[in-house]
């Protein structure tokens, strides 16, 4: 689909959602109040409009992953020899003669902590329909969700040891003061923050077979599942993790955002509560903050209206552009709490004060020897990472009640 088209379905879902609102509004009761049918016809319409967004979303990365694919693969015989057709060679892990090693030789010591997934050949639901002598060469791969906490977060790498970042705690002040008078004393304080690294492992085991003779690319494969698994578990702890064996997520008790309004139900929210939060975030942060809730959450908030009845949710009718909540952008995350009691269901801020540490990057290594007996190969892929929120006051939450 070109983007042309992507962006007409952009449209399409904006006009959508007019007219789910015109809708509402022309079918509500004396009470303010829609029927039973009549509710059932706007959710229809509400939902239309969710599953737009999301093929929106899955079209854009589509076309972004088209656009790389397309690039020449190879040069023109008239090159040099080192040539790169005026492109300069990539260096480092992202040149050509890493890739191809990569696979050769997989490196790192073991990994104390394991997820065990084994595809064999032989057992249909383990991988027995890879290696037919004649093979549709699509995998058909089931989606999933995008891994978005790094394109907010402040990612830094180390090398040994905690890295111990400076923090200003408090600032001094100037006074007026008489002719003569002595100066007065205001100094800054400052604190620190320590960021150390826990290791996030996973472990894949693959018949000999089914890498020898599979007719895609079963190497991409791998790394994209391994970047699948160590993303969402990544994920998972930036928002809640305890910093017990792992990061310390942005919602966590301690450590963590906060509180910038309780909401006085325990499964809902108001446009006043919304707006509090929103005023709750010191004026400096609100320019660069952003809207973090669950799919579920973002349904309430489509219903929510200001003082003028205007729906508060906006969708985007600009290509690559998020929805919007006062004119803040808004992203979703499955990892998000639901709007259930106690739980910290809306995130507002600056999630550049939110800093990830990387030690060493992600590494990976090949077992050839360990499951050769089960004529299998094992791949394990592990990080070392961190994070942790340095400055809270950057970012607010909503609690339920």
């Amino acid at each position: 689909m070109s983007m042309k088209e992507i962006q007409a379905m952009r449209e399409k879902r904006v006009k959508l959602w007019e007219e789910a609102k015109a809708f509402a509004e022309s079918h509500k009761d004396k009470d303010g109040l829609l029927s039973a049918e009549d509710t059932a016809t706007f959710e229809k319409m509400e939902a239309d409009v969710d599953r737009m967004g999301k093929e929106v979303q899955r079209l854009e990365r589509q076309e972004a992953i088209d656009l790389e694919l397309d690039r020449p693969t190879s040069r023109p015989l008239a090159d040099k020899p080192g040539d790169k057709g005026g492109q300069p060679e990539k260096q480092g892990r992202a040149s050509d003669t890493y890739r191809d090693a990569f696979w050769r030789t997989m490196r790192n010591k073991a990994v104390p902590r394991e997820v065990l997934n084994a595809l064999q050949v032989g057992e249909n639901t383990e991988g027995g329909y890879l290696v037919p002598d004649e093979y549709e060469r699509t995998l058909i791969e089931k989606l999933e969700e995008e891994n978005i906490f790094r394109q907010f977060a402040h990612v830094i790498r180390t090398s040994t040891g905690d890295r111990k970042i400076p923090v200003v705690a408090s600032k001094g002040k100037a006074q007026w003061i008489e002719e003569e008078a002595q100066y007065p004393e205001s100094d800054d304080s400052f604190g620190q923050v320590n960021i150390g690294a826990f290791k996030l492992a996973t472990m894949v085991k693959i018949s000999e077979e089914l890498l020898n003779d599979s007719v895609f690319d079963m190497p991409s494969y791998i790394a994209r599942e391994f970047a699948r698994r160590i993303g969402a578990a990544e994920e998972e702890a930036f928002f809640t993790g305890n910093g017990s064996g792992k990061p310390t997520g942005i919602l966590a008790e301690s450590g963590g955002a906060d509180i910038g309004v309780t909401a006085a139900k325990a499964d809902a929210v108001t446009f006043d509560e919304v707006m509090d939060l929103f005023y709750s975030l010191r004026a400096p942060y609100r320019r660069k903050a952003v809207f973090f809730m669950n799919d579920g959450t973002v349904k309430s908030m489509r219903k929510l209206k200001n003082g003028n009845g205007d729906y508060i949710w906006q969708p985007s009718p600009i290509l690559g552009n998020p929805d919007t909540i006062l004119g803040r952008p808004v992203y979703t995350s499955s990892f998000m709490p639901e709007l259930k009691t106690g739980n910290k269901s809306i995130l507002f801020g600056d999630l550049s004060y939110y800093w990830i540490a990387d030690r060493e990057g992600r590494s990976f290594k090949r077992l050839n020897e360990l499951f050769a007996a089960t004529g299998q190969v094992g791949f394990l892929a592990s990080e070392r990472v961190d994070g942790k929120l340095i400055l809270s006051e950057a970012v607010k939450v909503l609690k339920q009640a």
